[in-house]
């Protein structure tokens, strides 16, 4: 007990904020083009597919990025703040090239370069986390991971907020965003005292960590995970909209709305991270697991009902869909071997969001053909394999 108080005593009162308020600005490139979406859809006639086709535009990208940076072990062979802040400027360069689009390919190729410098922020980050924070490792990530919601929120609010401001606008304030977010991680964060030494670089690193029982389970669990997450978010605007034309009026504007429905999972995140401490991680992912499982199940029919009821449970829905997130990755980092921390979160990662693309396309794919709202059962078998995956996990 006292070592754990000299632990945490000898963390700077500033180093979670800043990696939190990094976290949050890095991410905010997520969704950018999202929320320009109907604007660029417009000015470059694009088909009704396009909102899938962007998103994976940056997962794809976000895929290549992780992949080559957990083979190469960067940040685990390089100070994490470094790689942070160069992946922050250059993501916050490509999102902002997207203002020059002259059509659909370019689009999607500035969309692929933001997230394959995304894969520099968001693992890299929670690595940085875990660098800091040994005991309460799932509440700090709780807050991380919260804080990576409100980023992937933070353009819709912007747009809203807006006005008659030019979409470029949206595309501007978020390059600066997270390129101030990579800027003080760098001055203020330097690494952490828990920071392994650095890892050399071992081809084989990636097999020998999936030969672990718990870090198997941990990340199929989150795979499961990521087959709903990201593709529920990228919907939101979808399902305001079809709910908007044929089932009942909304007193707010999608945009808003949408921000707020995604941005609340950040709450999720924070109680998640408590609770976590509390219980355990286990139990926090088995209870989000569920719920959100529920929601994917009754989508069809949270169509029928009224505005207040409708949107109260999508911000239900909003909350527990991603507040496993942050305590998947905890357990997937108390399994690495701490010498491969980054490593394993970033591999994870990359696989977790290899499965985002598939279950997007196939959900674009059903919307686009037959226009029915029961198309969105197709993300219910993501939270039924994460339950499947984490009942094997052993504490």
């Amino acid at each position: 007990m006292e070592q754990n108080t000299v632990n945490t005593m000898q963390v700077p009162s500033r180093i979670l904020p800043v990696i939190v308020f990094a976290q949050f600005a890095g991410t905010s490139l997520w969704f950018a083009g999202n929320a320009v979406l109907p604007d660029l859809t417009e000015l470059l006639q694009l088909s009704d597919a396009a909102v899938g086709h962007v998103t994976s535009a940056v997962q794809f990208g976000f895929i290549g990025g992780t992949l080559l940076f957990a083979y190469m072990s960067l940040a685990d062979r390089f100070s994490p703040s470094l790689v942070f802040l160069i992946c922050a400027v250059a993501g916050s360069a490509a999102n902002l090239l997207a203002v020059f689009s002259t059509g659909y390919f370019t689009l999607l190729l500035t969309r692929f370069f933001t997230g394959f410098f995304l894969a520099g922020i968001y693992p890299v980050g929670m690595k940085i986390a875990s660098d800091w924070h040994r005991e309460g490792l799932g509440k700090a990530l709780g807050y991380l991971v919260g804080a990576l919601v409100l980023g992937t929120a933070l353009p819709h609010l912007i747009r809203d907020l807006s006005g008659d401001l030019p979409w470029k606008f949206i595309l501007i304030s978020t390059s600066g965003i997270a390129t101030f977010g990579g800027v003080i991680l760098y001055v203020l964060v330097p690494d952490g005292p828990y920071s392994s030494k650095k890892g050399i670089f071992k081809p084989g690193t990636i097999s020998s960590l999936f030969k672990d029982r718990n870090f198997r389970a941990s990340a199929f669990g989150y795979f499961g995970h990521m087959w709903e997450l990201y593709t529920f978010w990228a919907f939101v605007p979808v399902i305001l909209i079809i709910y908007q034309s044929g089932y009942g009026d909304l007193s707010a504007s999608v945009s808003l709305l949408s921000f707020i429905i995604i941005g609340i999972g950040s709450i999720g995140c924070a109680v998640g991270g408590h609770f976590a401490i509390k219980k355990s991680s286990q139990f926090v992912t088995k209870v989000s697991l569920y719920i959100s499982g529920l929601f994917c199940l009754l989508i069809p029919f949270l169509f029928h009902l009224n505005e207040v009821l409708f949107l109260s449970l999508l911000v239900i829905w909003g909350i527990f869909v991603v507040s496993d997130s942050p305590q998947f990755s905890t357990m997937v980092a108390r399994s690495s071997d701490k010498d491969y921390v980054a490593t394993g979160l970033t591999i994870v990662n990359s696989i977790g969001f290899a499965t985002t693309i598939v279950s997007l396309q196939l959900l674009n794919i059903l919307w686009v053909q037959f226009q029915s709202t029961l198309v969105f059962l197709a993300l219910l078998p993501g939270p039924v394999l994460g339950l499947l995956a984490i009942y094997r996990y052993r504490s």
